[in-house]
């Protein structure tokens, strides 16, 4: 994956461990004037999302041997597909807030955006994509520990509608690896936004709220 991303691997240690552990520092060179920050979203900009949620629940299922093969594929799928359309999307002006959606879930990194530009994340649940069969995993109690640790930490910042399922709360701040962008643009850069994505394979990629300023600092799911 490294190679594919025209990574070197310079160096590196050996563990002595049961597990096999590595780990990776990551170097490189940005323009100046291409630098997109997770704190510069503006009021009215659209949001999109460039992968679907779910790979903490297709995880918890894994490793409570209850995910099938086609999971489990889709699993690998996802979470080796590289973020290729970063450096294009930095070069658009177009694009103000650039960050991925990991550990923290779509709610937690949603909300570093909301915090870092003193604005309000509003999320179209409906339109957030969702990994196949996520849902129903998670309503059968595959949902990892730290989607609840997450929630425990910032969910007193997130207004939900009336009638949120529990589920949903779960997927909602379910963490992901290697998950997908979140970009913040203006209305006019959405379909080239959504260009690049799908240039890049990523068919699941779909514009899922908007920034406003309702609600400095919050998420709110609608």
């Amino acid at each position: 994956m490294c190679k594919a991303a025209g990574i070197p691997i310079a160096g590196g240690h050996t563990i002595d461990s049961v597990e096999p552990i590595y780990g990776l520092v990551a170097m490189g060179l940005v323009h100046p004037k291409r630098v997109k920050r997770n704190a510069d979203a503006r009021v009215g900009d659209r949001l999109i999302l460039g992968k679907p949620l779910g790979v903490g629940v297709l995880s918890a299922a894994l490793k409570k041997e209850k995910l099938d093969a086609a999971g489990y594929a889709q699993m690998i799928a996802t979470t080796t597909k590289l973020n290729t359309p970063g450096p294009e999307l930095a070069e658009l002006a177009g694009v103000h807030a650039l960050t991925d959606v990991t550990g923290f879930g779509l709610a937690g990194h949603g909300l570093e955006l909301a915090r870092g530009a003193q604005c309000t994340l509003k999320i179209d649940w409906a339109r957030v994509p969702l990994l196949h069969g996520v849902r129903e995993l998670a309503a059968q109690g595959m949902i990892t520990g730290a989607s609840g640790r997450n929630w425990a930490g910032y969910g007193a910042s997130v207004t939900l509608p009336s009638g949120f399922s529990s589920v949903d709360q779960a997927l909602l701040s379910d963490p992901q690896t290697s998950g997908g962008l979140l970009v913040s643009c203006t209305p006019e850069s959405v379909a080239q936004v959504l260009a690049i994505f799908r240039q890049h394979g990523f068919e699941a990629a779909a514009e899922i709220g908007e920034i406003t300023n309702e609600a400095p600092g919050r998420l709110v799911v609608r």
